[in-house]
């Protein structure tokens, strides 16, 4: 089972993923995409906090480097919990990330996948080349995975709407 959160910034989407993965089984791995810059004082306290609301048993797996997601994902059992797909873009010196590579991990995989990305679409077209290259490239990997996805949940202001997908079950569990 594939099951993509999707949200805006400050939506709750990592809360109600991290409950979403607890509710699949004990055992959860906690796949961080982001890199703890020590110069960065207030990006360090945003991810302190969240590995705050982690429960304590769960383990956690750091991507250091960026290439090494879809490789994490081969190797971990049990219910997994990738946050965020945004961050994983960010974290490529051109945005552009092996989507192949991830696709065919998330696929292979037997055990329950809970992915949490950021949702770029709901915003003003952004004023640089840049940003608007990585809304682009994380708004394609977001299709995709959902595309593959057996649940997508948009999370608004903390609320959740399941979102139907038009075309019925793509993937095969």
């Amino acid at each position: 089972m594939i099951v993509l959160v999707l949200g805006g910034t400050r939506s709750g989407k990592s809360g109600i993923a991290e409950s979403i993965a607890e509710s699949l089984g004990s055992a959860v791995t906690y796949v961080a995409t982001a890199s703890v810059n020590p110069d960065d004082t207030e990006h360090a306290a945003r991810i302190a906090a969240h590995q705050a609301h982690r429960p304590t048993h769960w383990h956690t797996v750091e991507c250091e480097e960026p290439t090494d997601l879809p490789h994490f994902l081969s190797k971990i059992n049990g219910v997994m919990l990738i946050d965020s797909l945004g961050t994983w873009v960010a974290q490529h010196f051109d945005l552009a990330v092996q989507a192949d590579d991830l696709f065919n991990a998330l696929i292979k995989r037997t055990d329950p996948a809970v992915i949490v990305s950021e949702e770029v679409g709901l915003s003003v077209h952004a004023p640089s080349e840049l940003g608007r290259r990585f809304t682009d490239e994380l708004g394609m990997l977001n299709q995709q995975v959902a595309a593959i996805a057996d649940r997508v949940l948009l999370v608004v202001a903390g609320r959740v709407l399941e979102l139907p997908n038009p075309y019925g079950t793509i993937t095969q569990q």
